[in-house]
């Protein structure tokens, strides 16, 4: 059994079944959320972008395919090592833990599709406002694209299964103590495995209360991909652009 409720992230994204569980996310949908946000930035061309909590790299490697130079950092080595496949003198990739500055700065910072608010500890939220702070050049903008938490638990599924590639993975979802928390339970390799992701339930008013912390300011806030003003009944997603 492997359960680490400490630091969830470290080890369930770590994992081959995360990316099993969660293999069919939506790449067109990525990529036509990555071509409006950099349009509406107006990125100057050949541009840098950090992709913090890259991941894989799947928003990296999209960014760096339509001109752009692209940094992309995790915390996860196995995710690092498959992304420095796809590395080019455009596109690095680099373990990095994003409540610390990177030694560079950029012209924008990317923290995509609900990277944010893993942390036990409130501190690690303001220090990664203040890290991405620190990474922005002069003229940089910030974004962090979380989900919007009223509609999110508003529409919790409470439990259902996915079967994916022979394996059956049974999902529990609830709120607790601030926390919006999914269990992860399935057998494989003869094995039976228990994960929990666990995401804080930051509403607009407690980012805007981090970004009033951490010294930046707060410019636009859209409801989804396609850059659709938001709405807490209704919008899918919180997407917040500050610098």
């Amino acid at each position: 059994m492997i359960n680490d409720t400490t630091k969830w992230f470290a080890s369930w994204f770590d994992t081959r079944f995360y990316h099993i569980l969660y293999r069919d996310r939506d790449d067109t949908e990525a990529q036509v959320f990555m071509d409006n946000l950099t349009n509406y930035l107006n990125l100057p061309e050949g541009g840098t972008i950090l992709d913090l909590a890259c991941g894989k790299g799947r928003h990296s490697r999209y960014l760096n395919k339509i001109g752009y130079d692209v940094t992309g950092i995790d915390l996860s080595m196995n995710s690092i090592a498959h992304a420095k496949q796809f590395e080019n003198h455009r596109l690095r990739f680099e373990v990095h833990d994003m409540c610390r500055p990177y030694p560079k700065q950029f012209d924008a910072v990317f923290n995509l599709f609900t990277s944010f608010g893993y942390f036990d500890k409130d501190e690690d939220n303001l220090n990664t406002i203040k890290a991405i702070k620190d990474d922005l050049n002069a003229t940089g903008f910030g974004v962090i694209d979380f989900l919007n938490t009223e509609f999110v638990i508003a529409n919790l599924v409470p439990e259902n299964t996915k079967t994916v590639d022979g394996i059956t993975f049974n999902l529990k979802r609830f709120v607790e103590d601030g926390y919006i928390v999914k269990t992860i339970n399935f057998e494989a390799d003869g094995e039976v495995f228990n994960f929990e992701e666990r995401v804080k339930a930051f509403t607009l008013s407690d980012f805007e209360a981090l970004f009033d912390a951490a010294g930046v300011h707060l410019l636009d806030v859209f409801g989804d991909y396609k850059l659709r003003k938001f709405n807490p009944k209704t919008s899918e997603r919180l997407v917040m652009i500050f610098k």
